[in-house]
């Protein structure tokens, strides 16, 4: 293995994962709304998500003592109470495709508050790719369009805001080994508490537990929730806010595709171009990704 490839294969394959696996499931989300108000299913989420992260921990043999209390409680509040119970309201209330891309405008705010907060800059190319895929968002929402709704592209930019800002909490904080897992899985906990009390104080219907709910609601737990935070983490922990965020842009077109196919949710032609809009912001900013890489590489 090259020195080249080594530093960035892990984040790489973590974040190809986690495009798959996050794209796929806002179609997951709208069939487990069929059987659950969102956020009970939200709360049921989360609360599983942390059991599963703490049995990682015991299997692994990592401390389950509480490590960083600041970082549990505002990742708690952020990317599993607001980012989570966002996400499912915005399904609801809307379509599975457009919710996934609205929310997904999380590298953008991201971009920003990393300039401000970290000293993060795009350069060159990087700035092409914003752009592009800002031009490929707005083909994708078409908000000039009759139906577009008011409700779940609130609580969308909500869920946008609120994982936008966990970034870079996330970067802020600098976590390292045992305190990745430790604050996975105590955040997950307290956010999930944060979603079962707004989930009993609003929420009127009961859940209805059919095979296809226990369905999507494994695939919460084990892919999209636990298995990604650690793999978010993991990416973010390595990478820049800002690079990491925008790699991102490749589960909306997953969401959009898995949602025409499964859904019936068909693309305008609006929307098909802004998808080609957004592969090619991604394209330009691999390309940037690796010729940075590479010159840091030879510098070393």
């Amino acid at each position: 293995m090259s020195s080249l490839t080594r530093p960035g294969i892990g984040p790489a394959a973590a974040l190809a994962a986690l495009t798959a696996i996050w794209g796929y499931n806002w179609v997951v989300i709208k069939f487990a709304l069929a059987d659950s108000p969102p956020l009970t299913f939200s709360a049921l989420r989360a609360m599983l998500s942390a059991l599963a992260l703490f049995a990682v921990v015991v299997v692994l043999r990592r401390p389950l003592r509480p490590m960083r209390a600041r970082a549990i409680f505002a990742l708690g509040a952020l990317q599993t109470t607001g980012f989570v119970g966002c996400a499912a309201l915005a399904v609801e209330f809307g379509t599975a495709g457009k919710s996934a891309v609205l929310a997904y405008t999380m590298p953008f705010w991201t971009l920003m508050l990393a300039g401000f907060f970290l000293g993060e800059r795009m350069r060159g190319a990087q700035w092409f790719a914003v752009v592009l895929a800002a031009c490929g968002l707005v083909g994708v929402l078409n908000p000039f369009d009759a139906g577009f709704g008011i409700a779940d592209s609130l609580f969308a930019l909500g869920a946008a805001w609120c994982w936008a800002i966990s970034n870079i909490v996330v970067k802020r904080l600098q976590l390292k080994g045992d305190e990745l897992f430790s604050v996975s899985a105590w955040q997950m906990l307290f956010g999930g508490l944060g979603l079962s009390v707004l989930a009993i104080a609003i929420d009127t219907e009961p859940v209805r537990w059919s095979v296809p709910f226990l369905f999507a609601l494994g695939y919460n737990v084990v892919f999209a929730t636990a298995l990604a935070w650690l793999l978010w983490l993991f990416a973010l922990s390595r990478l820049s806010a800002g690079a990491t965020g925008l790699a991102t842009l490749g589960a909306p077109p997953v969401a959009l595709a898995a949602a025409w196919l499964q859904l019936g949710e068909v693309p305008t032609r609006t929307e098909a171009i802004g998808m080609v809009l957004i592969i090619g912001a991604l394209a330009c900013l691999t390309l940037a990704g690796w010729q940075t890489l590479s010159r840091s590489t030879a510098a070393s």
